[in-house]
């Protein structure tokens, strides 16, 4: 397990994302960097920190688990391998880590609003898949290659 000084982690980064609070209500803003890790390199998550840096804690660290783990489950097609866990800071706030794992079973799906997206990692950004991305992907999946 990597064990990260929460301070260290400025900006956004290709391996890691940040959010101020699970957005429930709209899964697809914190869920494309699922996909996206997934398709990619894998990263990590971290809910309870703001835009701007400061470490803000979530309320219910347990009940947001609860549904990051529910969401990723019903709105991810495969469901990409993750671990959750939490992480207090000195001052008594917590935050929720999901560490998403770099898949075998590429593409991973986001799916909702009728649509399914697969999201890559482009720098800090979770961006969709182009067209040549998404074969890349889907030939990965299969354990194939352009040269095949």
């Amino acid at each position: 397990m990597v064990v990260m000084n929460i301070k260290d982690l400025i900006g956004e980064a290709t391996e890691y994302d940040k959010k101020f609070a699970l957005e429930e209500k709209k899964p697809k803003s914190w869920c494309k960097s699922v996909s996206a890790f997934a398709n990619t390199f894998g990263g990590t998550l971290i809910f309870g920190i703001s835009d701007d840096g400061q470490v803000v804690g979530l309320d219910d660290p347990e009940g947001d688990a609860e549904k990051i783990s529910e969401i990723v489950k019903t709105r991810l097609d495969p469901i990409p391998e993750f671990n959750l866990r939490f992480h207090k800071t000195d001052d008594g706030k917590v935050l929720v880590i999901l560490d998403v794992h770099k898949g075998d079973e590429t593409p991973y799906y986001y799916s909702g609003d009728g649509v399914l997206e697969a999201y890559v990692r482009v720098g800090n950004e979770s961006v969709k898949a182009a067209a040549v991305e998404l074969k890349r992907l889907v030939l990965r999946g299969k354990n194939t290659s352009y040269d095949s």
